[in-house]
């Protein structure tokens, strides 16, 4: 079976695991990556059981505006993955190129909230709709959100990326924890974009009401750094927290591994919620206690291996931190759940396992099924 896979988020190199087992499972995978995502250089380069095509890539960095700079030409694969949302423009550039080629394809979506689109994105998404073949939904409510819009299409839900637990293990991290000075500190870690939404205030909060013993370290990058040092300071605790830049992919284990716990304090805008919360089965992999918020699709990844609380309260995170330093039996218990629900769900092996099945579904669908689509489509094109 041969694959033409299109994905901005591949240029991390942590994310090819999955690639290296859907080649081990015999599918001659072929990926278009950018050079880079925003600042994110593609760290993977070239490969050995797949290929790789790097391709420039205009408006990189920003979501859904993006595509690639040359046409997409002959599509030489059974059928195309665009591990893009299927309003993206960049889904519509190669979603048009199938129709034409008579490709089946199928688009991946983490919207979990019903929402409306202006134009031109609107009729990308209904083009998408109307004519791919299948589609990967990041989290149940994102398969409901497609049903609701009337795709009649096969959906399975599937995370976009797992874990590989070689590599996302328990391990020594002393001389990064002596070099940040977190030594007989207790370590609460975040890691991830420093935006609003993600109840990084909260956090900063309830370190305020713990003991002094209780360190912050801030793992990323974003627009809201600078409002979250100024609230550190106006707490009195700007001294507890560390803050660390983005880091490269391969580094994320051992931050993962310096962590006590991990909080993600996810909050419900109108316009989003938590879609899957990825540095939660990270943490998990590592063998590191999780704490969400209720948010989203949150307490559906951490299920019985972690603890939550009510998004929004900080007065039950702080009770629930103090708990976890209080117990070592308790953290010993959520870290082994963490990881043996990892290796049951999330592992790269488990998706490209489950993104196979998905494959072989649409491919056994007869071609003379699909042709009135493609005929129907032909003649749209003609028209946009």
């Amino acid at each position: 079976m041969k694959v033409l896979m299109v994905s901005k988020a591949l240029v991390q190199g942590a994310y090819h695991a999955k690639l290296r087992e859907m080649a081990a499972l015999g599918v001659q995978l072929t990926v278009i990556v950018p050079p880079h995502w925003g600042t994110q250089k593609l760290e993977v380069p070239n490969a050995d059981s797949y290929t790789i095509k790097v391709i420039p890539c205009v408006l990189s960095g920003h979501n859904h505006f993006h595509f690639y700079w040359s046409s997409v030409g002959v599509i030489d694969a059974d059928i195309v993955h665009l591990d893009e949302e299927p309003w993206s423009l960049v889904t519509y550039q190669f979603m048009t190129a199938c129709v034409k080629q008579r490709k089946p394809a199928l688009f991946f979506t983490w919207q979990n909230i019903y929402k409306t689109y202006p134009p031109p994105f609107d009729y990308f998404q209904r083009f998408a709709l109307q004519h791919a073949d299948a589609a990967i939904a990041g989290n149940a409510e994102a398969r409901n959100v497609l049903e609701t819009r009337h795709f009649a299409k096969p959906i399975a839900v599937i995370p976009q990326f797992g874990v590989d637990p070689d590599i996302f293990n328990k391990r020594d991290v002393l001389d990064l924890k002596t070099r940040l000075g977190l030594l007989d500190k207790f370590v609460i870690g975040y890691a991830g974009r420093l935006v609003k939404e993600k109840g990084i205030s909260d956090l900063i909060r309830a370190l305020a009401s713990l003991p002094r013993d209780f360190v912050l370290v801030m793992v990323g990058d974003g627009p809201f750094k600078w409002d979250a040092e100024r609230l550190a300071q106006q707490l009195g605790i700007a001294g507890r927290i560390r803050w660390i830049p983005a880091i490269s992919s391969f580094s994320v284990p051992d931050y993962m591994n310096l962590f006590d716990v991990l909080v993600l304090p996810s909050r419900t805008t109108s316009r989003w919620k938590e879609q899957f919360g990825r540095v939660l089965i990270e943490a998990m992999s590592c063998e590191t206690v999780v704490v969400g918020s209720s948010s989203g699709e949150i307490p559906e990844v951490v299920g019985d291996a972690g603890l939550i609380f009510s998004e929004g309260d900080v007065p039950e995170l702080v009770r629930i931190l103090s708990r976890l330093q209080a117990s070592s039996r308790l953290r010993t218990d959520l870290r082994k759940k963490g990881r043996a629900r990892v290796i049951e769900m999330f592992t790269h092996r488990r998706i490209a396992q489950e993104t196979l099945k998905l494959y072989r579904k649409v491919l056994a669908v007869p071609q003379e099924s699909r042709s009135k689509d493609w005929d129907d489509a032909q003649v749209g094109l003609t028209r946009c």
